[in-house]
């Protein structure tokens, strides 16, 4: 009896597993069929990328800094500094805030910006990006995700990383990075990056990379300080929510590694920067002592 129920129970957990193996097989299968035909499709699409699009990003909700697009630093909200250093780059052919919030869109229409809603659910910046490009009447070939908490960000990066994208066929996505402060080296809010030789990003990180056997910081090495700002191939942009959440992603809650984890290529430019993003409270006067000393209104 006991060597009769033993074998049940063994064909049970066999063909168990076998259905398992079978579902897994066939989730597996349909995102490496997704990603593949991504990168078909965006193949053929990428051959010139000459419309721009720039858009802000800002929601109210920060588990962080509550409401933080509208902080005033000195008498203007933040969300409006950032659109108008953006305003100052060249390669934009047109730029939007995308909210999902109603006292951010009436501020910003106060201040001249176009406003695109967007829905409470996106996940991040670069899914609110996607629902804003759907919902604009023009087509275009890039989009820049403009973060709206670096209100000091330089046109010249802007106009940096698009021209970055567009030429690299290869990437469909660019970024920029700065040199790390040794004092932000163990900071998570500052995200780390290494590049390969040819300048395409091998990795990001909030923990120090690379990190040596010391565990310390080392004074030579030229540790890189990831912007927040990025560009997309717009047809990327549409196939980016499609593609599943990826283990790194999540570990380490940095968008940008789905993208990696799926294959693709980014290319990343070098800038010379001081990165004043605003994360907490505390840096809106950490900035506007800044501005104060060299005499930014």
């Amino acid at each position: 009896m006991s060597i009769c129920s033993s074998s049940s129970s063994s064909s049970s957990s066999s063909s168990s597993t076998g259905k398992a193996w079978i579902v897994h097989g066939i989730l597996a299968g349909t995102a490496i069929a997704v990603a593949i035909g991504a990168h078909v499709y965006l193949g053929r699409a990428r051959k010139f990328r000459t419309r721009v699009v720039g858009i802000i990003p800002a929601r109210f909700a920060s588990s962080r800094f509550e409401g933080k697009p509208l902080v005033h630093i000195l008498g203007k909200p933040m969300i409006q500094r950032t659109w108008e250093r953006s305003k100052l780059a060249t390669t934009l052919d047109h730029i939007v805030v995308a909210t999902d919030d109603e006292k951010i869109a009436e501020c910003c229409r106060g201040f001249g910006a176009d406003v695109i809603m967007t829905s409470e659910s996106c996940q991040n910046g670069t899914e609110r990006c996607n629902e804003a490009l759907r919902k604009l009447e023009k087509k275009y070939d890039i989009v820049v995700n403009i973060q709206g908490d670096e209100p000091l960000i330089e046109p010249e990066i802007i106009d940096g990383v698009v021209k970055a994208l567009q030429a690299a066929p290869d990437a469909v996505f660019s970024t920029a990075v700065t040199s790390l402060k040794p004092e932000d080296a163990f900071d998570p809010n500052r995200v780390k990056c290494v590049v390969d030789n040819r300048g395409y990003a091998i990795y990001f990180s909030r923990g120090l990379i690379p990190f040596n056997k010391s565990a310390k910081v080392n004074p030579q090495f030229p540790y890189m300080l990831h912007l927040g700002i990025q560009s997309y191939d717009s047809e990327f942009l549409k196939i980016y929510p499609k593609l599943q959440p990826t283990p790194l992603q999540l570990e380490e809650d940095l968008e940008q590694l789905k993208v990696l984890e799926n294959g693709y290529k980014m290319k990343v430019i070098k800038v010379d920067h001081e990165a004043h993003g605003v994360d907490t409270p505390e840096d809106v006067e950490k900035i506007e002592s800044l501005m104060r000393e060299r005499n930014l209104s």
